[in-house]
This record gives structure tokens, C-alpha cells and sequence, in this order.
């Protein structure tokens, strides 16, 4: 009974000194960050109010009101309503539905080519990592605000979906320099060697080995490009390279609303809040996501 017993203390004590798994580590310290659950927080509610809220409301984005022009926030329309009687709360969130799309695409599709490129130029050097680096130099000095500019009357009337790639086409060269000298210290260790002897092909190797084992940056990445996505596409809807009328999105809405901004207020604050209150939540996430994944980050460790 003793030696059962003394076993047992045993057992127990070594499951209580057994490291911690990275996954649970990661999640213990990103729930330990205040500002990024805040953030979470945040992003669910304005999915949900982007997403479902506008079934629930009386009133359409495009509909009129003609006996309520300009009309301070009521129980009749929650925000108000604009100069030819359209419902702020149904544009408000029809801009916020907008914005989080084109944000969302616009970082998953520039990750992806992010990581893609760097883990191919890292991974065969030569002429390709020189050919691929020269195309992301000349496109970091490429003044991406004024190019798409240029190019916004050729999609005027087209599918929202030329901006997102314009976008992301711009948005991808910083974290593929990153991935390509993480992916020249990768091809030396001994499970891709293993993996070349075993006559896996590179494309395997680069989708299947060196890509997985950065999936913590390319995760903070695709994280904190949805809030830079949203300033970009807002900053061009402003002046009217982005989204087009009769859609709208935080940027247009802003734009509209800032001439109005102290006569009629409830045009200009509820948009321009919706946007800075979405980017600030985005970044406290992808704040929190590095900080949970890095461990030589100070905040971190504290939190660790």
C-alpha cells in the first residue's frame, strides 16, 4: 500500500512540474492581456451589429424618409438621419460591414502572398530571391496611395473586389522580407534536410514544414493588417478613390459628414467612432496575439 501510494504521490507530482504546452501558454497569457479581450470583445459585438443588426432595424441603408430630413437621434431612427431622410444607424452599419470585408480580405490575401513569397525567395535563393526582392523594393518606393488613385476610375462602376486587390498588392512587402531571412535559417535545420533526403519536392516542403512553423507572425500579421486595411480603404473612400456610391463604407460616410460635422453631429460621430473604435480593437488583438506568442516580449513574460 505504501509503494501504491508513494507512486501516486509520484505521478502527481511530475504532472504538476510538467511544462506547460505552447498552445496553453499562448492562451494563458493572451487571456491574461486585458487590451486584447477588450479588443475580442469589441470585434464580435461590431460583427454581430454589422452583420445581423441590419435585419432587425425598420429601415434599409438606401431607404428614405422624406418627413425626416436631418433629424437628431430619435426612438423613430436610433442615429438620426441624414439630408435626403436616409437612416444613419442602417448606413453606419452598412459602412462597418463594408470596411470589416475589405479589411478582412485585404489582410488574409496580402499574409498569404506575404508568406508565400518570402518562403519562396528565402527557400531557393539565387535569381529567384533576387527577382522576387526587387519586386517588392519597387513597390515599397512605389507611392501606393496615388496609384490606385490613378487607377480608381477604371473600377468605378466594377465590383469592390479591384480595390481589395489593389490594396493587397501594396500591403505584403515588409512581412515578406521578414519571412524570407526567417525561411534562410529554416533550410538548414535538420527536419527540412530530413524532408529533402525523403524526396519531398519544395512546394511540400515550403506548404507542408517552413510555413507552419511561422504560423505565430503570419497570424499576428493577417491580425493587425485588418485595422491598416480599414485606414487605407477609409483614407481613399474620403477623397473618393474607394468605394462608390450608391454603396458606402467608413469612409464615405466620413466624408460625407464632415462638413456637417457641427451643425448636425450624429452624421460625422457615429461612423467616424465605429472606424476608430474597430481599428483600435483589431491592433489590441494583434498586440496581444505577439505578445503571447514571443516569448522574449516583456509584457509577455509578466502576463506568462
Amino acid at each position: 500500500m505504501s509503494v501504491s501510494t508513494s507512486e501516486a504521490d509520484l505521478a502527481i507530482a511530475g504532472e504538476l512540474t510538467a511544462p506547460i504546452s505552447r498552445r496553453r501558454l499562448v492562451l494563458r497569457r493572451f487571456l491574461r492581456n486585458r487590451p486584447a479581450l477588450f479588443g475580442i470583445v469589441v470585434l464580435v459585438l461590431m460583427f454581430l451589429a454589422a452583420f445581423v443588426l441590419p435585419h432587425l432595424i425598420s429601415y434599409t441603408y438606401e431607404e428614405l424618409d422624406p418627413y425626416n430630413l436631418n433629424t437628431p437621434p430619435t426612438t423613430l431612427h436610433w442615429f438620426g438621419t441624414n439630408q435626403i431622410g436616409q437612416d444613419v444607424l442602417a448606413q453606419t452599419l452598412r459602412g462597418l460591414q463594408k470596411s470589416l470585408i475589405i479589411g478582412i480580405l485585404v489582410a488574409a490575401i496580402s499574409t498569404v502572398v506575404a508568406g508565400v513569397v518570402g518562403a519562396a525567395a528565402g527557400y531557393f535563393g539565387g535569381w529567384t530571391d533576387r527577382a522576387l526582392m526587387w519586386v517588392a523594393d519597387v513597390l515599397l518606393v512605389v507611392p501606393s496611395f496615388l496609384i490606385i488613385a490613378i487607377c480608381s476610375p477604371f473600377f468605378k462602376d466594377k465590383s469592390f473586389l479591384i480595390l481589395v486587390v489593389l490594396l493587397a498588392a501594396f500591403a505584403w512587402m515588409i512581412t515578406s522580407r521578414i519571412i524570407r531571412a526567417m525561411t534562410r535559417s529554416l533550410r538548414e535545420r535538420e527536419f527540412i534536410r530530413a524532408a529533402k533526403y525523403m524526396g519531398a519536392t519544395p512546394q511540400s516542403i515550403i506548404g507542408k514544414h517552413i510555413l507552419p512553423s511561422m504560423a505565430s507572425i503570419l497570424i499576428v500579421d493577417v491580425t493587425l493588417n485588418v485595422g491598416i486595411a480599414i485606414i487605407g480603404e477609409a483614407s481613399l473612400s474620403y477623397f473618393g478613390f474607394g468605394v462608390q456610391r450608391p454603396d458606402v463604407s467608413l469612409g464615405t460616410l466620413i466624408a460625407d459628414g464632415t462638413s456637417s460635422a457641427l451643425t448636425y453631429p450624429w452624421l460625422f460621430a457615429f461612423c467616424c467612432g465605429a472606424l476608430v473604435l474597430i481599428v483600435l480593437a483589431t491592433n489590441f488583438v494583434g498586440d496581444g496575439l505577439r505578445d503571447a506568442f514571443d516569448p522574449n516580449s516583456t509584457r509577455g513574460q509578466a502576463r506568462g
